[in-house]
């Protein structure tokens, strides 16, 4: 499978191309801005760089060029998501999975809902990705999103728990070993299972008021 990573040099993205490379049959396109500056190549028979903004609906589109699946590291900007749907509907390219954050639904309850309007509930960036999540969810296509509860560093830890869109937010942290680890998942998934889907993500057992690193 050829899959494209928007946003290629945040953290779950540079975990998600080190697991695809642990994988023979997955070949990757790396897109980020000044991309050849920020990310190494490890395997250049498998990893081609491009140097773009998420703006820039052509280059999105040439670096989509037989692409199978697109990953969105970032769905904090709605101007950027529009370009990137518009893209893949012009490149022909139907699944992507995307990073966005718990909240956007109104789905966290209790305490550890509280304190997470409290920290990000008003802010440009909630509003920006609840808007995102709309021209996804509203797009055709072939979609995943996946609403992240907060996020922290433990190798090893790749636990992970899912909430459907409509069921009450739980989890107050995740790794993102975690989250990387979900994704693979997903990409290998043979079924429907996961199409057109709205996923909260968080690590078992840690339905706190809040994450244990506050």
């Amino acid at each position: 499978m050829k899959i494209l990573i928007l946003g290629a040099a945040g953290q779950i993205a540079h975990m998600l191309t080190n697991e695809l490379l642990n994988k023979p049959d997955h070949s990757i396109v790396l897109y980020a801005r000044n991309g050849r500056k920020r990310l190494t190549i490890i395997d250049d028979s498998r990893e081609v760089i491009f140097d773009g903004d998420f703006k820039d609906k052509d280059k999105l589109i040439d670096a989509m060029k037989d692409v199978d699946l697109v990953y969105i590291n970032d769905m904090g900007n709605e101007e950027s998501t529009k370009s990137i749907i518009d893209a893949m509907h012009d490149a022909g390219v139907r699944k992507v999975i995307a990073a966005s954050i718990l909240g956007i639904y109104d789905e966290v309850p209790g305490a550890f809902g509280e304190w997470n309007k409290r920290m990000i509930g008003g802010s440009s960036r909630m509003r920006s990705q609840i808007e995102s999540a709309r021209l996804l969810e509203n797009s055709n296509l072939d979609y995943t999103l996946l609403r992240l509860t907060w996020l922290y560093n433990q190798t090893g830890n790749t636990k992970y728990m899912i909430t459907q869109k409509g069921e009450p937010f739980k989890g107050a942290q995740v790794t993102r070993q975690a989250v990387t680890q979900l994704i693979m998942d997903i990409i290998e998934e043979k079924s429907d299972k996961y199409l057109q889907t709205s996923l909260g993500v968080s690590e078992p057992d840690t339905d706190w008021a809040k994450p244990s690193f506050y």
